[in-house]
C-alpha cells in the first residue's frame, strides 16, 4: 500500500491509551486496541500511558512492571497478560506481576529489582501528571489528535469514533 500523503516525513497518527492495569474496563478495551492495531498497523502509533487509580492498590506497581516489560521488548504482551488477571493482581499484588513476566519468559529477577529500586516511577508519575493536566479522570481514556474520548463511562462506539478521527488525520 503506497503512502499518498503529501509529506513523507509525517509520522504515524498517535493514539494515547490512558490505562490502569488493575482496571476491568481497560481489559475490555483490549479488543478495541487489537482491532485498531490490525486495521492500521504502523500508521497508528498506539502508546500506553499510565493512569493508576488510588482505588486499586497494585496499579502503581503494575504500571512500573509494564515499563520494565517495554524495556525488555515485550510491553504490549505483558500489558495483555496483566489485564487478563486483574482479579489475581487484586488478591496477590506483585507476585502476580512477576508470574506474568515469567509466563512471557522475561527476566523476572530484573522485574523484582525494578519494583524495588523504583527505576520506572518517574515515567509513571509523569504520565499520571500529564493525564491529570489534560483532564483524564478515569480509565481507559483515549487521546487522538486534539480529542479526548472517555472509555471509563462506556466503550460503546469508541472504536468507531477513534477510527473516524484516525482516518481523517491520515488523510490530511
Amino acid at each position: 500500500m503506497s503512502d499518498t500523503t503529501p509529506s513523507s516525513t509525517a509520522g504515524p497518527v498517535v493514539l494515547d491509551v490512558w490505562c490502569e492495569l488493575q482496571c476491568p474496563d481497560c481489559r475490555s478495551a483490549l479488543d478495541d486496541v487489537r482491532a485498531l492495531r490490525a486495521r492500521y498497523g504502523d500508521r497508528l502509533d498506539i502508546r500506553l500511558r499510565h493512569f493508576p487509580l488510588e482505588k486499586h492498590k497494585h496499579a502503581f506497581a503494575a504500571a512500573q512492571a509494564a515499563e520494565e516489560a517495554f524495556e525488555q521488548g515485550h510491553g504490549w504482551p505483558y500489558v495483555e497478560a496483566v489485564l487478563a488477571r486483574t482479579e489475581r493482581l487484586a488478591e496477590q499484588g506483585e507476585p502476580a506481576l512477576i508470574e506474568a513476566a515469567g509466563e512471557l519468559a522475561l527476566d523476572t529477577d530484573e522485574f523484582e529489582t525494578a519494583l524495588i529500586d523504583g527505576r520506572h516511577i518517574l515515567i509513571v508519575d509523569a504520565d499520571q501528571a500529564e493525564g491529570k493536566a489534560i483532564g483524564v479522570t478515569g480509565t481507559p481514556t483515549y487521546v487522538i489528535g486534539d480529542e479526548r474520548l472517555d472509555g471509563g463511562k462506556s466503550q460503546e462506539g469508541l472504536r468507531e469514533r477513534i477510527e473516524a478521527i484516525a482516518d481523517r488525520l491520515l488523510a490530511e
